[in-house]
């Protein structure tokens, strides 16, 4: 099957999860943010995640400038309110050449006009605002805002970020507000049969599939479905700490180039090591003959290569370096060039296969990426390992699966057998705190494991979590998660 030319539309991926509009259909959260997206073309990503720029100095731009051309610094974000009214309340700005100090409340949004759209003017919750933030620039008509609200956009500064990237940024990193002992969701829920709490748990599931599918496709709309799919591979090659360099290096190494040193993946590991600024530049006295040899062979096929990608060359500071060994970049960047530098390996057939075999086929091709060197070494020169160790483990190859391969599948409109046979038995990656957490608020402290037994349903309830727990700011009271389920019962 040839790949289509462009992905398929959102309402024929729709289809895939037929389960999705169940899940979103009724009883949307007023005061929770939802992970949707697209609402605006060029933007793919939600307030939340702007809240979480804004907030934490690491991802927002030092100095940004206003609408009329003024820079201002961020003296203090303020305090991110978990109640109605502004985004961020007290925040403290510098403003201007002359740095005057300005004191008040912020507001978020994705679009100028959202100010409007929400009804704020008229509000008198938002009499402090001193400062409307969004993500893309524009004016708003005379009298729509008080005159001494500054504006200001992120787009541009943010586009000027070496590395920065959305897709990295993880809001559930952030403060959220504290659950009710009991939340009302978990009453809902507990004279329900098993098979009742499950299907809803399947249902969310599917909608964050069709997210993440209505993401994909837009990327693909704007880069082509190959380079699409080996900038979400190489993201999830990274993990947490190193997914927004991992994207931001296969973005400027795009896929084409790798793939110009097809079967000879040391020449696309050297091309990847080296603009990642992660090649060394010495040969260390106790490193072993093997290890010196492979840094040699890597140096002088860099070394070819390196003046046409001087300009482009990633900081060592783009990385962290810390935590397991087995994760290191270096590791997974070898994993990449051979994945990648091989036409028998992942490369794009997904999408050209019948889908159940494709979910199969790219899991056994994650796992089985190797590289003589680093198949047996954590470190360069490290101990030589008596055992290899997969450069791609077994969860790793899962979770890349459940998050790029099967919404890949769907963006490129693989519609055969996709909901029946590959939904169901979506492989079941890690559990983590979110989806315990959010398993016990749901259905007590004594549920039983098996109601999430299955990679949908641990989807599923990361999905309510970003919907409906992570910025719920009436602490339950206001939740519509509740009502969504007591209509869900009655249909």
């Amino acid at each position: 099957m040839k790949l289509p030319e462009v992905p398929t539309s959102a309402p024929a991926r729709a289809a895939l999860f037929p389960l999705a509009s169940r899940y979103r259909g009724r009883g949307r959260a007023t005061s929770a943010v939802h992970e949707e997206g697209g609402s605006y073309r060029g933007f793919a990503h939600t307030e939340r995640h702007l809240q979480c720029v804004w907030f934490d100095p690491h991802l927002r731009p030092p100095v940004l400038r206003t609408r009329e051309g003024e820079d201002v610094v961020v003296e203090d974000p303020g305090v991110w309110n978990l109640e109605a009214g502004p985004d961020f309340i007290g925040a403290v700005l510098r403003v201007g050449p002359e740095r005057r100090r300005l004191a008040g409340d912020v507001e978020i949004h994705i679009h100028p006009r959202d100010w409007v759209q929400h009804g704020h003017a008229a509000d008198p919750r938002y009499a402090r605002v001193r400062l409307h933030v969004t993500y893309f620039p524009g004016t708003l008509n005379t009298g729509d805002m008080s005159a001494g609200i500054l504006q200001v956009s992120l787009r541009d500064p943010l586009a000027a970020r070496p590395g920065f990237s959305f897709e990295n940024v993880e809001v559930a990193a952030y403060p959220f507000a504290a659950r009710a002992t009991r939340p009302p969701c978990q009453l809902v829920l507990q004279p329900w049969a098993a098979p009742e709490k499950t299907l809803v748990l399947d249902a969310a599931g599917h909608e964050r599939l069709r997210r993440k599918a209505d993401r994909l496709a837009r990327r693909w709309d704007e880069v082509g479905p190959e380079q699409t799919l080996y900038e979400d591979v190489m993201s999830g090659l990274g993990y947490q700490h190193n997914k927004a360099s991992f994207r931001h290096l296969a973005e400027t190494v795009p896929l084409d180039a790798v793939r110009a040193w097809a079967g000879q993946p040391l020449e696309a590991q050297a091309l990847l090591l080296g603009v990642a600024g992660l090649l060394p530049e010495t040969l260390a006295s106790h490193w072993d003959e093997e290890t010196c040899s492979r840094v040699r062979v890597l140096w002088n096929a860099w070394w070819k290569q390196r003046e046409a990608w001087s300009r482009r060359l990633l900081p060592r500071t783009a990385w962290r370096l810390q935590g397991r060994p087995a994760n290191h970049p270096v590791r997974r960047l070898a994993a990449a060039a051979a994945l990648f530098s091989s036409p028998d390996r992942l490369s794009f057939a997904p999408a050209k296969c019948a889908p159940a075999r494709a979910v199969a086929w790219a899991e056994q091709s994650l796992q089985a990426v190797s590289d003589p060197y680093w198949d047996r070494r954590v470190t360069w020169g490290g101990v030589r390992l008596k055992e290899p160790l997969a450069l791609v483990g077994a969860d790793r190859a899962r979770a890349l699966v459940v998050n790029v391969i099967v919404p890949f599948l769907a963006a490129a409109g693989k519609t055969e057998a996709l909901p029946s046979d590959i939904l169901a038995g979506l492989p079941r990656e890690t559990s983590n705190s979110l989806v315990r957490q959010t398993a016990h608020n749901l259905f007590g402290s004594h549920h039983p494991g098996s109601l999430y037994a299955t990679g949908l349903r641990r989807q599923g309830l990361l999905q309510i979590f970003h919907d409906y727990c992570l910025n719920d700011r009436s602490r339950c009271a206001s939740c519509t998660f509740p009502a969504l389920l007591a209509a869900w019962r009655k249909s």
